[in-house]
């Protein structure tokens, strides 16, 4: 695995858990639940920022299929890598821990560690990205409306309906 991916693994891991630390400060009545979503909510938009942005032919963005890997699509899934690994720890700190979300965790950080070790299919694995990203922040925004008191209000409402138009559209184009 390449020096700088690596590098970005771990100032990523450092980082996640400072803007938890950060939040939590910010908003010291506010739940652990509350506070992790929002560091979620924030790698969800970096994340799909990000793949946007790594796409080098826009004609075809996931060709080459198998291909070696950029520079740019590996900065994208080492971001990613680290938040997972923040966020497996985090899980484990929380009110709930469950199986299914550890499981999740670390397949993913599997999965997503052999295409860096390997160094192959980083288009795949950031269109995967970004189309199971895009609607996370969406998702997050219900659960801390609830919080705020906002539930069963028509911005709650409103929250739920772009969320589950942009989850329809999202297993739509899979």
């Amino acid at each position: 695995m390449e020096k700088y991916v690596t590098e970005t693994v771990v100032v990523g891991v450092v980082s996640w858990t400072s803007a938890f630390v950060i939040v939590r400060r910010l908003f010291p009545k506010r739940s652990f639940d509350f506070c992790n979503r929002l560091v979620s909510t924030l790698h969800a938009t970096l994340a799909v920022t990000l793949a946007w942005l790594s796409i080098e032919d826009w004609r075809c963005p996931i060709c080459g299929v198998g291909s070696k890997s950029s520079p740019q699509q590996m900065q994208v899934l080492a971001v990613s890598l680290s938040y997972l690994i923040y966020d497996l720890a985090c899980c484990h700190f929380g009110e709930r821990v469950s199986l299914d979300n550890t499981v999740h965790h670390l397949v993913s950080i599997v999965g997503i560690g052999a295409g860096l070790f390997y160094q192959k299919c980083a288009a795949e694995m950031v269109a995967t990205m970004w189309i199971t990203e895009i609607s996370s922040p969406f998702l997050h925004l219900r659960e801390l409306l609830k919080e705020l008191g906002y539930r069963d209000t028509p911005l709650n409402l409103a929250a739920d309906d772009v969320a589950g138009t942009v989850s329809h559209l999202r297993d739509f184009i899979c």
